[in-house]
């Protein structure tokens, strides 16, 4: 990947302390993104000051879950922002952890860095339920935002929107994360009209990838080792930012959790 690029990584950590473990801060400190949001940190602010709050050099910001070793988000950025908008949803969704946005304004842009955990709904119709609401709720904040500044929201969205987009796709059309309303859901917010218009970046710049896209696996039977895999994991672009793409990687070396990083390399600076 050009060093040139302002490179920008998303990876679900399904725990940060098991994920340094695994040597993920080394792997950072060798690729050297300039920024990098993480999922499912599944940590409180006590266990991250001290230990977390940085990763090869770069200061972190997070939305922790009210319940302990559950969900979370953060941002490890080599800039310092100019705002951190902490959660978006204070009626339901911020006690679980879910959004964090870093802002990096100037007199000539507003830009934001965005890193969100989606809901999975795999564990009964409760979640689903809660994860339709919080597909609504996102919705609306996101076309919110898209009138105001240009951003880039990384992160476990939980949904494979195309059939290219996971193993299986037959025999999972009724399941959690591939369901027809979930799949509208992205066509909507993805549709080139005012009420859509944010651009997959990875599938700006590889349209047609089918098994080298998957960047999760169950920990079910040989699923990793068959590649039986699903996109889950996203970078989500105002057109204007997805237009400065050059670059894409799927790092699959190692395995730090049960997801696998995605950086893109943009053409801007902050």
């Amino acid at each position: 990947m050009d060093s040139s690029l302002f490179k920008l990584t998303s990876l679900n950590l399904n725990g940060i302390r098991s994920a340094a473990s695994k040597g993920v801060e080394e792997w950072i400190a060798a690729t050297g993104p300039d920024c990098i949001c993480v999922q499912e940190v599944k940590a409180q602010a006590a266990d991250i000051e001290g230990k977390f709050d940085s990763l090869a050099g770069m200061r972190g910001i997070f939305h922790f879950a009210q319940k302990k070793g559950y969900s979370g988000v953060g941002i490890y950025s080599r800039h310092e922002p100019s705002d951190v908008v902490v959660g978006f949803d204070p009626e339901e969704f911020d006690a679980e952890g879910r959004y964090v946005e870093a802002r990096f304004d100037t007199p000539q842009r507003k830009f934001s860095i965005i890193s969100s955990y989606f809901p999975s709904g795999s564990s009964g119709e409760e979640r689903q339920c809660a994860k339709f609401r919080f597909l609504a709720k996102m919705h609306t904040h996101l076309m919110r935002m898209k009138g105001e500044r240009e951003f880039v929201l990384c992160g476990d969205i939980n949904i494979a929107h195309r059939k290219e987009d996971l193993k299986n796709w037959r025999s999972n059309q009724k399941n959690s994360g591939f369901t027809p309303e979930e799949r509208a859901w992205m066509d909507m917010l993805l549709a080139a009209n005012d009420m859509g218009g944010l651009q997959d970046v990875y599938r700006c710049l590889q349209p047609d990838t089918t098994d080298e896209c998957y960047t999760w696996w169950s920990n079910r039977g040989q699923a990793y080792a068959n590649n039986v895999g699903w996109r889950l994991d996203y970078h989500l672009a105002t057109p204007a930012i997805a237009a400065l793409a050059r670059s894409e990687s799927i790092y699959k070396g190692q395995k730090f959790s049960d997801h696998a990083p995605v950086t893109i390399g943009y053409e801007m600076k902050l």
